[in-house]
């Protein structure tokens, strides 16, 4: 069967290597849609684990069960989650899921024809998709999932001020949960196209990031932010988005820049200002069951974030669209085209 493995940015190739067979306890599924996530194109978070095949976003259809396995059956349509906490530690049981510290079982990359589920995440971490619900529609589980569990943590609700900064897909997505919560919504980004998108999927307020944000926001709002998410990981949106926050309001490091990069907290200002900076890094069972519901019942619309598909062997040219991201949003792989 063909992978993808990835590199470096520069450097993606399709391999051949042999198609798994599942033991008793594990499945085989065959991947039908994989998107590509920005986190795929960051490097520096991706390098430490190179060669590697990645996709994390996947909906696949059941083509082999072991012999133990009674849960799912051939022909079964599956979004599987990258990993699973294990629901009986001290952080799961804080419901600080994502920092599990049992972790063990990691779903292999879905940027091939085929994928073997381990068993973990066949017991754990596999979902049945609605009938309603499309493979391509299945790649937005993941990240919509995060979305769910970055609001939740922020509290955002009904009627507040919410700004995201990076109207990529993530930020996207941001605005689209935002909008369905009732909230007046304020997208940036320094790409006008994105922000002409923006508008269209619900933004009130779209603001150039080329700009003085924390002025154009002055003189566009009555007051500042509730809410600020940081979905982009430029040094000048962390900069701008310590102006941008409302007393008694949260910024969200959703995306964060190079660890390289230093970030000051204007800690004194924020003191007295009752700020809370959160962050927010991937979801837990509960957002996934709540992104399916969400997709499932048409109150976010994803299609309409697709702009491009394209099969595996183009998949070099599926990460320079993402990384140029002048009007690329989702791009997805189709490894069976």
């Amino acid at each position: 069967m063909k992978v993808s493995v990835w590199y470096n940015n520069e450097e993606i190739r399709i391999e051949e290597v042999p198609r798994p067979k599942p033991g008793d306890k594990e499945m085989l599924v065959k991947v039908i849609s994989c998107g590509i996530c920005g986190s795929d194109i960051v490097e520096w978070y991706r390098l430490p684990r190179a060669p590697l095949v990645p996709g994390h976003e996947m909906g696949a259809e059941v083509v082999e069960v072991g012999k133990s396995v009674l849960a799912y059956k051939v022909g079964d349509r599956v979004f599987i989650a990258p990993k699973v906490p294990c629901m009986k530690c001290y952080y799961c049981k804080s419901g600080h899921y994502p920092v599990c510290s049992n972790v063990r079982e990691r779903l292999p990359g879905g940027f091939a024809e085929y994928v073997l589920v381990p068993e973990a995440l066949v017991e754990n971490g596999t979902y049945r998709l609605p009938d309603n619900m499309t493979y391509d529609q299945s790649t937005f589980i993941e990240p919509l999932a995060c979305v769910v569990r970055a609001q939740r943590l922020a509290g955002v609700r009904r009627n507040q001020t919410v700004m995201v900064m990076g109207s990529g897909m993530s930020g996207l997505l941001h605005v689209k949960l935002a909008k369905a919560k009732h909230c007046r919504v304020i997208a940036t980004d320094i790409n006008r196209k994105k922000l002409e998108i923006a508008g269209k999927m619900g933004a009130d307020i779209t603001l150039d990031a080329a700009e003085n944000i924390p002025e154009q926001l002055a003189a566009e709002s009555k007051r500042m932010a509730d809410v600020v998410f940081l979905c982009t990981s430029a040094m000048t949106a962390v900069d701008q988005a310590w102006k941008c926050v409302d007393k008694g309001g949260a910024i969200v490091f959703f995306a964060v820049p190079h660890p390289d990069k230093k970030v000051t907290i204007p800690i004194n200002n924020f003191w007295t200002r009752e700020t809370r900076i959160v962050t927010s890094y991937y979801c837990a069972p509960p957002d996934i069951d709540a992104a399916i519901n969400l997709i499932e019942t048409q109150t976010i619309e994803v299609d309409d974030l697709i702009t491009g598909r394209l099969p595996l062997q183009n998949i070099a040219e599926g990460f320079r669209m993402v990384i140029e991201g002048h009007e690329s949003l989702k791009v997805i792989i189709k490894p069976q085209l």
